[in-house]
């Protein structure tokens, strides 16, 4: 229905605006019937409907919905077309219960694995946070229920999390941690975007007018409306000017008010309001008129999506011998309360009602009947080892062929509103798997986690399958790789460290009392481990299959591109193995002389292909400028500076056989002007300047020559060249000033400053 949003403001009152600026209830906005504007409903999500029966009742029951795996299993699975049906199925649940936005995907990066919250995130890494939230965030409005992308930003621990000041450069913010939600945005057009509760570099982000306004809104055009995460508002009427639309939950008729005055006694200018009515309407409008009355779902297709995806998520980390996949005939010994009473999903906010529950034992038992046995091993809510139940599982693991341990970590271990102390499994589930390993050589373990553990018992496993909370299909999806109904194919989001100590923000974790310091800078996750040259327990990009590929051959387009083209990359893998599967091709680049601190190399592309055994395949790749740059904190832009750069190619973070090299050729001025202290290696990336810049860098070597005799006697001629070529080495990074200072040419101040107004009017600056 076409509406004329203009039109509607202004007949509206002052005190009207304002209204429609915070909730109704708990989950509802305001409706204003005098001038047409319905209310509309949101809920909880990411990875399932979590509606309550009574929207005004924050305890009531929730409705039935289908929980799918979690997000730091669903981007396991490192499959656009698959996240994206995903999102089309929570859409229409939406559209079924008559909810207009879902709050979700949750894209914050995973910083240290102790984050209570990490189950609900998907990567470590932005750009596969970026592209697995994009296609939710497409799958979802598909169904025309907008999505809310969240939580901007910065917010990677629970501990303090409504107070803590997040201490971050600029060149870090941008690249880690806004670039995962910069896709959902310019790509996949999210409706509303929420913000966290946390302050980054000192200003609340409800009212952090860089990140609310210049960023999100100028930079990357959103069009849609920021809501509060339940309860983030600071001071309204400051979160308003800053690019805050709407608070949630609803507070008290005090906060309407405050705006009401502030425009009324000349505060705020009520254009400022205009603007936040004026997109808070555009969202209202476009998911009520969307509405599918009567519309229904059917909750077993839903079901069945469900635990694909959980398959497509779970990634096989260890498989010695190859004893995966199982025989159905051979006799197996489940062990683990997580098999008859699984830990499916994350405790907090996402927590769903599912239409129905697999149990990995249930699913083991259809496929290999009456070979099963089971014994529990552990309690479920208290982690004591029990000597009985240890004793039954040994005695029942020795008399059977395998033994599937399920275990990982319960509720009380990790939950959104606490952050993890360490990376340990409960000992009873520890001791229960080397004591069943002692005398059952075939030991598989199944973990059910929402982040990384740490392995003391690896040796003893056989074969791990790292399960996720996979949702409430996951039991019959672990069941179906076990078994080799599926062929596993996830790789690993985030890196397995060995220990606690070896994570990257170990010493800056989770902060002190009023502030947290990423010191560890651009270097999250595999940028850490590879810049160290540290080997983790399992590296990023990782994971087993049932069969093999080989990577056979890359080519360019070209071998020569400005910032300004795209390349082409084609890469050719193989399927080695015997049977069918899918292979998760990783593609990184690599700069070779970057004149700034840059991670080794940083995943810019990957695609998931499904091969025939013996078929290979050819896969394409397109970088473009972005692929290469680096956020330039002088000129506020992504700059992709001249030089020469690695695209490597492989299976995972560590493997990566194929390589070829792109030369890129900048097109843009890495500086807003020409000052004493720009660098001559700024200059010689410029055509225009290149010459002069070669020129004056080789006469103030020549001065420094001249210099020499003051030296030669202590050093010796031989001391002396040494001397000299490091100081050529490194005379690039010096800035013009050196021009006119000790080994200078003698150029006067005077001349020296019309050198630089003629090089910044030969730039156009």
């Amino acid at each position: 229905m076409d509406r004329n949003i203009q039109a509607i403001i202004s007949q509206m009152t002052i005190e009207e605006k304002a209204s429609l600026c915070s909730g109704l209830n708990m989950w509802q906005t305001k409706a204003v019937e005098r001038v047409g504007i319905p209310s509309i409903v949101m809920t909880d999500g990411p990875h399932g409907l979590r509606k309550q029966e009574n929207p005004g009742d924050m305890s009531s029951k929730s409705v039935p919905a289908t929980c799918f795996p979690s997000g730091a299993a669903l981007a396991s699975s490192w499959d656009r077309h698959l996240i994206q049906e995903v999102g089309r199925a929570l859409g229409e649940e939406c559209q079924a219960e008559d909810v207009q936005i879902i709050l979700g995907p949750a894209v914050n990066i995973k910083r240290s694995p102790l984050c209570g919250r990490n189950f609900e995130y998907f990567s470590e890494d932005p750009f596969l946070a970026s592209e697995m939230g994009t296609h939710h965030v497409l799958g979802v409005q598909e169904q025309g229920v907008g999505t809310s992308v969240k939580h901007f930003a910065a917010n990677n621990q629970e501990t303090l999390r409504n107070s803590i000041n997040t201490i971050v450069d600029a060149r870090t913010l941008n690249e880690i941690y806004l670039r995962a939600f910069e896709g959902t945005i310019s790509k996949g057009d999210a409706w509303t975007v929420m913000c966290a509760y946390n302050l980054v570099n000192g200003e609340f982000c409800s009212e952090n007018e860089y990140l609310l306004t210049d960023v999100l809104k100028k930079r990357w055009g959103h069009q849609g409306f920021v809501m509060t995460d339940w309860g983030a508002i600071n001071e309204r009427v400051k979160g308003l000017q800053a690019g805050l639309e709407l608070e949630m939950p609803y507070s008290g008729p005090d906060r309407d008010q405050m705006i009401v005055d502030a425009v009324k006694s000349g505060k705020m200018d009520e254009a400022v309001l205009d603007q936040a009515v004026e997109r808070l309407l555009n969202v209202i409008f476009k998911t009520y008129d969307a509405r599918k009355e009567g519309f229904t779902y059917d909750k077993q297709e839903h079901h069945v999506l469900a635990r694909r995806t959980a398959a497509e998520c779970m990634v096989l980390l260890k498989n010695e011998d190859s004893l995966l996949p199982l025989d159905p005939k051979q006799s197996v010994a489940v062990i683990g309360a997580f098999a008859a009473k699984p830990r499916y999903q994350g405790g907090g906010s996402s927590h769903i009602s599912p239409t129905q529950l697999d149990h990995a034992l249930d699913s083991i038992r259809e496929i290999a009947g009456d070979g099963v046995g089971f014994a529990e091993g552990y309690h479920l809510n208290q982690d004591v080892v029990d000597e009985a139940l240890i004793t039954e599982a040994v005695q029942l693991a020795a008399g059977k062929d395998a033994a599937i341990i399920f275990a990982g970590l319960p509720d009380s271990f990790e939950s959104e509103g606490f952050d993890r102390k360490h990376l340990d499994m409960p000992e009873s589930h520890c001791e229960l798997i080397r004591r069943v390993a002692e005398v059952q050589p075939n030991t598989i373990v199944v973990l059910s986690n929402g982040a990384p553990v740490v392995m003391p018992w690896l040796d003893s496993a056989k074969a791990i399958l790292e399960g996720y909370l996979g949702g409430q299909a996951g039991g019959g999806a672990a069941a179906d790789i076990l078994f080799g109904k599926v062929n596993p194919s996830g790789k690993l989001a985030e890196t397995f460290p060995v220990s606690l100590k070896q994570t990257p923000a170990y010493l800056n974790f989770p902060g002190g009392k009023s502030e947290v310091n990423y010191g560890e800078g651009l270097f999250v996750g595999y940028r850490y481990y590879e810049a160290k040259e540290e080997q983790p327990l399992f590296p990023f990009g990782y994971g087993l299959s049932y069969t093999s590929f080989t990577y056979e051959n890359i080519r360019l387009s070209k071998e020569v591109m400005k910032d300004s083209d795209t390349v082409e990359i084609i890469v050719t893998v193989r399927n080695t193995g015997n049977r069918t599967g899918k292979e998760i091709v990783q593609l990184y680049v690599q700069p070779l002389d970057s004149t700034v601190v840059r991670p080794v190399k940083e995943l810019k592309g990957f695609e998931k292909v499904e091969l025939q055994a013996g078929e290979s395949t050819e896969v394409n790749f397109t970088l473009d400028k972005r692929s290469f740059a680096y956020f330039n904190t002088e000129i506020h832009d992504w700059f992709a500076e001249t030089g020469s750069y690695d695209i490597v190619v492989g299976s995972s973070s560590v493997a990566t056989p194929l390589r070829a090299t792109i030369k890129v050729v900048s097109t843009m001025i890495p500086f807003c002007k020409v000052t004493r202290n720009t660098k001559f290696y700024e200059l010689l990336a410029i055509p225009e300047t290149a010459e002069f810049a070669e020129k004056a860098m080789n006469d103030s070597l020549e001065s420094i020559k001249h210099m020499g005799a003051l030296f030669a006697e202590s050093m010796g001629d031989g001391g002396l060249l040494l001397l000299f070529e490091e100081v050529a080495k490194w005379k690039k990074y010096d800035g013009l000033r050196s021009m006119i200072s000790f080994f200078g040419s003698g150029m006067s101040e005077a001349d020296f400053q019309k050198l630089i107004d003629d090089l910044n009017q030969k730039l156009g600056l």
